[in-house]
């Protein structure tokens, strides 16, 4: 018997070893759902809303590697998709998205709720097409999915309604035969940087997510050089933990002194994988060594010096073959003066972190202090929240996290430690990820712990899909930091020096919500019971939204804050305050 369009896409994601396949269901979706329905080892996961099922999809390519998969249907739920696609776009991992269409004879007509796809997805997709007739596949399924897989990027593959159920007059399988290649730097490059770092006396690693799996090469690199390691966010699963002496933490302006000392005070720094954008956090007139897969990426953030393109662990492995076994000049090892100084000033921060995020810090004379100031009606503290779910959460949970203050109080008190994974929309910088992001990752592994940490504001943007992590028992562990704020807007604002507006939130009760929609839901007003409260959230069955209402005034210092940042709050906190006072007034 001949097979369908959709029975082919549907036959091939199951060979590819895709398992779920998200999104919400429409007539132009028939043939491919009904499809899936009908196949035992790949599953359904109905959301409530396309943008939830792009992230899913694109949190389990992240995890797992390999090729993540949504749907959405003609017009807008094709629409819908976009901003989780973005996501997986911008996060660099492979997603296929099947969109669905107006019947073939229709198109170009303006018909209901047609779209131009190949238009829309213009900007996001690696690859996009539109089957137009049965004989195209399995070749441009294999098409799309291979750009997907070998660019590490969006592909979409667009079906029109009345095609999906379309036979095949000449068959065949689906083959999707692909290799990862590892790639080298030039010898000359290698040896001219190996130079390089020989000469150098102090030298700063700053190590990204392309790293992760050099693991060892990169400690072994850190430990030859003397070399602190400052870490980027994604670069926190892999390279945190008490494995590592050589991390000192995040720069940037969710990172701590420690780093940013250790970049400022290097002569050399050494890019490992990353492509960290902020280009104000890197320092001047140092010498710049970058290793990166991407050729495009060398130099576009900062002046470098030599730049090798190829993969990071045969890269290192290749410095490390060059590298001298003592500076020249010197009969010893390498002077270690500036290791030994990062790692003390980092374990310093850490201790003074620790202390914020005491519960019973605010009850001594500095905690009674700073209240006055930052928390007078002494609601729980974010960085508390956050240390005790560090505590409670397994060695090998994931955390995913919003992006604004959540991300921020995660960056600092929860350490990738074990086989811990971190998931985040860390290059979009889209809200909303973190429920979507854990539903995908859950979907993955029913068994695993996975560890939502969502700001108010993103949670209740795609709320809807509560009910999806209800629909299919998942047992995800929502931690919603609840100041009523979009904390990192009001931050900006009041750094900038103006009195924070529009970021008030009027949240319901999140905890009440749950419960309604046949979720454990679990309300924390009371800094006493916050560590008694998370505990019994993480330890109750199938998925628990703990709200915790946080101080809304919480202070973030960035890694450096400047003279103007101080000013700047200084002059908001002023302007906040006279307009209180006239509120007060003209009640």
């Amino acid at each position: 018997m001949a097979r369908t369009v959709a029975r082919v896409i549907v036959d091939a994601l199951s060979e590819l070893g895709v398992r779920q396949v998200f999104g919400v269901v429409g007539d132009a979706l028939n043939p491919l759902t009904d499809a899936i329905r009908t196949t035992e080892d790949v599953e359904w996961v109905g959301c409530r809303h396309e943008e939830a099922a792009a992230f899913a999809a694109s949190a389990q390519s992240q995890l797992s590697g390999t090729l993540g998969v949504c749907m959405g249907t003609v017009g807008p739920g094709s629409v819908h998709l976009l901003n989780g696609l973005y996501d997986a776009a911008k996060s660099r991992t492979p997603v296929l998205a099947i969109a669905g269409q107006v019947p073939l004879a229709e198109l170009g007509s303006d018909y209901f709720q047609e779209v131009d796809n190949d238009a829309l997805f213009s900007d996001v997709a690696v690859f996009r097409a539109t089957v137009t007739s049965p004989g195209q596949m399995p070749l441009m399924l294999e098409t799309a999915v291979r750009n997907a897989l070998g660019r590490k990027g969006v592909a979409v593959l667009t079906v029109p309604g009345d095609l999906g159920e379309a036979e095949l007059s000449a068959d065949r399988p689906a083959r999707f035969s692909l290799s990862s290649p590892v790639s080298r730097p030039e010898e000359s490059a290698v040896r001219r940087a190996a130079e390089l770092l020989d000469r150098a006396e102090r030298i700063t690693l700053l190590v990204g997510r392309g790293a992760r799996t050099a693991r060892e090469d990169v400690l072994a690199l850190a430990d030859r050089l003397a070399a602190p390691m400052v870490l980027t966010l994604k670069a926190k699963e892999g390279f945190e933990g008490e494995a590592n002496p050589f991390q000192v933490g995040q720069t940037g302006l969710i990172g701590n002194p420690a780093a940013a000392s250790a970049l400022q005070d290097a002569d050399t720094l050494l890019l490992l994988g990353t492509d960290f954008p902020y280009r104000e956090w890197y320092p001047d007139g140092r010498t710049v060594i970058q290793v990166d897969t991407e050729a495009a990426h060398i130099g576009r953030r900062v002046p470098v010096e030599v730049g090798l393109v190829g993969d990071t662990g045969a890269t290192v492995r290749d410095l490390l073959g060059h590298l001298s076994a003592a500076p020249p000049g010197t009969e010893g090892p390498r002077d270690r003066s500036h290791l030994d100084d990062a790692t003390k000033n980092f374990a310093e921060w850490r201790a003074s972190q620790a202390r914020l995020a005491d519960p019973a810090h605010d009850k001594g004379l500095t905690g009674r202090l700073r209240s006055a100031l930052d928390n007078r009606a002494h609601e729980i503290r974010p960085e508390a929240l956050a240390a005790v779910v560090d505590r409670v959460a397994d060695d090998n949970a994931v955390f995913t996290s919003d992006t604004g203050m959540a991300t921020v109080w995660l960056s600092r008190f929860v350490e990738m430690r074990g086989d811990r994974q971190l998931l985040g929309s860390f290059n979009l910088g889209s809200m909303a990820n973190a429920m979507p992001h854990a539903l995908g990752a859950q979907c993955l592994d029913r068994q695993r712990q996975v560890v939502a940490f969502c700001g108010d504001g993103g949670l209740s943007m795609l709320l809807g899909d509560l009910m999806t992590l209800k629909t299919y028992r998942l047992p995800v562990k929502l931690v919603v930091f609840d100041n009523r704020r979009l904390g990192m807007v009001k931050l900006e604002q009041e750094q900038a020096g103006l009195p924070e507006f529009g970021t008030v939130l009027d949240n319901p009760d999140f905890a009440a919500v749950a419960t309604a929609l046949g979720i454990t839901g679990v309300r924390v007003t009371d800094p006493a019971g916050l560590e008694e409260s998370v505990r019994r959230a993480f330890s109750t069955p199938g998925p628990v939204l703990l709200d915790v209402l946080t101080n809304p005034d919480e202070i973030a210092v960035p890694a450096e804050p400047t003279v103007g940042q101080g000013w700047g709050f200084a002059v908001a906190k002023v302007k906040e305050a006279l307009r209180s006072n006239e509120d007060a007034g003209g009640r």
